[in-house]
Order: structure tokens, then sequence, then C-alpha cells
């Protein structure tokens, strides 16, 4: 029984090695995490400086050269966003893909995300606070260079926000 079990685990040692004993990087190029952290931080304290309210965004939305950017998934964008936005998903995000909506980097942008609006549990599905879209597409933009960014900042009940929405979950 003994040796069975000594076997086992010697089996087990061999099948299923330990990552957690290779100490070696695995390089990536593409990959810099270190540089993320960096750069969040000094884009984390612009961003507080950048928040807007909702009558702030729905003034600076009207003036020209202002682009309002919408990151969320295609499915939710065509459910509902605020008239007029540029969209984006997060995740087709490269360079090439945002110069074709966001031609000019000093180009003022204001952004929102789910966690913006309430009452709207579909189109506007809540999300972890810490995961909040606002927070990556704020960096993303930053990190292509685009650096004239303005987020919409408080939580607002969708059914008496000021701002203009269209899309198939429009109410009338």
């Amino acid at each position: 029984m003994k040796t069975i079990l000594c076997a086992s685990l010697l089996l087990a040692v061999l099948v299923f090695p330990s990552h957690a004993e290779d100490k070696r990087p695995l390089p990536n190029p593409h990959i810099d995490y270190a540089g993320f952290l960096k750069e969040a931080a000094a884009v984390g304290q612009l961003r507080e400086q950048r928040r807007i309210s909702e009558e702030q965004f729905l003034r600076m939305m009207s003036e020209p050269g202002t682009i309002v950017y919408d990151a969320r998934s295609d499915d939710k964008y065509r459910l509902l966003h605020i008239k007029g936005a540029k969209h984006l998903s997060l995740t087709d995000v490269t360079a090439e893909e945002l110069t074709k909506i966001l031609p000019d980097k000093t180009t003022r942008i204001l952004i929102y995300c789910n966690n913006n609006f309430g009452k709207e549990p579909v189109a506007f599905a809540g999300k972890g606070s810490t995961a909040s879209l606002n927070i990556y597409t704020f960096n993303t933009l930053y990190s292509y260079g685009y650096k004239n960014v303005f987020e919409l900042g408080p939580f607002i009940d969708i059914n008496v926000s000021k701002l203009p929405f269209v899309g198939e979950r429009v109410r009338k």
C-alpha cells in the first residue's frame, strides 16, 4: 500500500509539475504589467480631475470638436446609448480601430459606462466598482495617446437623466 501511495505521489509530481517552483519569467514583449501600473497611477490623478457632472457632460457634448465615446459591447450599445456616441467595444480597441472613430488625438472625448446609470439592468448592467468600464476606457485611451478625456462622474437614474438616449430600449 505504501509503495502504491509513493508511486502515485511521484507520478503526480512528474505529470503535474509545480509552476510555483519555476521562477523563470515568461517573457512577452506585448504585455507590460509594471508599465500599466505605473501609467495607471499617473492616469488616476488626471482622471479624478476630469470626472464631470451630467450638466457639464451635456454642455460639453454639444460643443464643436467633442466626441462622446461608448466602449461597451456591441449588444449593449445597440440596446441603448447616448445619442451621437461613437462606438468601439473596448475588446476591439487597437491603434488602427481607434483612429477610425477618433482620428485626432487632441479631440475632447467624453466617456460613460454601465456604472453611470441605474434602473436599466439590461443595457447598463452594473459591474463591480473596481471593474468599471470607465476606468479601463480612460486608461486605454490615455495609453493610445488620447489625453483630452473626460468622464461622466455620477450615478444617474436613467429615468430622470437629462441625457438623450437612442436604441432599441428607448422609453417612449
